[in-house]
């Protein structure tokens, strides 16, 4: 019986001291925007010298590098939770569980959502192949998934819509065409606009620009998502 490996106390404090620095640098965005997001300025902050932040990022990116990872690994471990919970034949479940798993995640990690996808931290340069592309796969997957659950549904709504696969980006086509081999092109329109109608209102609220519009953001979130789903021929969940 093989038993589990224990982290030495040096090991612990790493792993501790990393976390605190990924915590810090977020809080600074918070404060300051992406571009306060410094070695130098994290070492202020809590008490250490720069060469100290130094051992445990070499640079500036490869901290930004982590925490995209991060952030995006944990929300895609929530989208897929929410969906998992609802059998695969809930096709409209499984969207609308989606959806409020990304707008709480969303409200819950406000500097996450826009360092993954509206706040660009000035002058970074990611690593070849992206900063998290597990998780960037995981969700593009999982949001064509959807759209091939509602595809049953949506294909005469779609039947006069002319997509190709030269529409769309070639990688993105091409993990499409492997993942979901027997979708057309259009599943992938579709899938975009699931992405795109989840993210507009939600985006809204998050930079926030919803406060002085709307006292019930999530009643108009959820009405939102209930017309994606009905125009896809679903019947929304209640």
């Amino acid at each position: 019986m093989s038993s589990a490996v224990v982290p030495t106390r040096r090991e612990r404090r790493r792993s501790e001291t990393t976390a605190e620095i990924k915590e810090v640098a977020l809080r600074l965005m918070a404060a300051g925007g992406p571009g306060a997001i410094t070695l130098r300025a994290i070492a202020r902050e809590m008490g250490m010298t720069a060469n100290a932040v130094y051992s445990y990022f070499a640079t500036r990116d490869d901290l930004v590098t982590a925490l995209i990872a991060d952030v995006y690994a944990d929300l895609a471990d929530a989208v897929e939770a929410a969906r998992d919970a609802l059998p695969a034949s809930d096709a409209a479940g499984r969207i609308m569980a989606w959806a409020c798993a990304f707008r709480e995640w969303a409200l819950a990690n406000p500097q996450g959502i826009r360092l993954i996808y509206s706040d660009p931290v000035p002058g970074y340069q990611p690593p070849e192949g992206g900063a998290a592309p597990d998780a960037e796969h995981r969700v593009c997957a999982g949001l064509t998934g959807l759209a091939a659950g509602a595809w049953p549904s949506a294909e005469l709504l779609y039947a006069g819509t002319e997509f190709d696969w030269s529409d769309f980006d070639p990688a993105l086509a091409d993990e499409v065409r492997r993942d979901f081999p027997d979708l057309p092109p259009t599943a992938i329109a579709i899938a975009l606009r699931i992405w795109g109608r989840l993210h507009g209102l939600v985006s809204l609220e998050i930079l926030g620009h919803l406060g002085s519009q709307t006292t019930n953001p999530a009643k108009l979130y959820r009405t939102e998502v209930h017309h994606l789903i009905s125009g896809l021929g679903l019947t929304p969940p209640d």
